[in-house]
């Protein structure tokens, strides 16, 4: 089976995620700068949340490039990364709603924990439905992005409990070591 439907269906979930994230926006129950103000943590969550799903879509995007044949496996690991992605509007709710406080935090961390283990999953699937020879291999090398950011999410996770604000600022910290472009799948492509 050609990738072409699985990038479509993909494409068209993460534009339903996003739209859903919109919706979940609420308006400041004052119509003042006040008010606008007590919304800022809950629209930076929703910024965070935006930019994690444009990673895992940009990142999707660039590796199903290289890729020629998928098969069954490849299509549920590519479901089961669209599962943890399509739970970020719930996490943003939950924060919206409780504040910057351990559970949801802790939750989102686990949600995006839980992506990333999907996303190894769907590239593992991949490289199985194509071979040791697959491109993918040749572009993941050694895969220190990946680990650098389970980690941090694992560490988010934990330090929630801690300390929320804390957790928030290493999902930054993650997100903004994606927002460096990732070559790999490009220069694999080239060769």
């Amino acid at each position: 089976m050609k990738p072409d439907r699985l990038t479509a269906f993909t494409d068209g979930v993460v534009a339903i995620i996003i739209t859903i994230m919109v919706l979940e926006i609420r308006l400041p129950h004052e119509p003042t700068f006040r008010g606008f103000l007590t919304m800022a943590p809950f629209l930076g969550i929703y910024a965070l949340s935006f930019v994690n799903i444009g990673i895992f879509w940009n990142n999707h995007h660039h590796m199903l490039q290289g890729v020629r044949k998928i098969d069954g496996r490849a299509l549920w690991a590519n479901m089961f990364l669209l599962f943890w992605l399509s739970l970020v509007p719930f996490e943003i709710r939950w924060m919206g709603e409780a504040g910057i406080v351990a559970w949801p935090v802790a939750a989102y961390g686990g949600v995006l924990m839980m992506a990333a283990v999907a996303y190894l999953l769907l590239e593992r699937a991949l490289i199985a439905a194509e071979g040791e020879d697959s491109r993918i291999v040749v572009a993941t090398g050694n895969r220190l992005k990946e680990w650098v950011s389970f980690a941090g999410y694992a560490l988010g996770f934990a330090g929630a409990f801690v300390s929320p604000w804390l957790s928030v600022a290493i999902y930054v910290a993650i997100a903004t070591l994606w927002l460096i472009p990732d070559r790999r799948f490009e220069r694999s492509l080239q060769r």
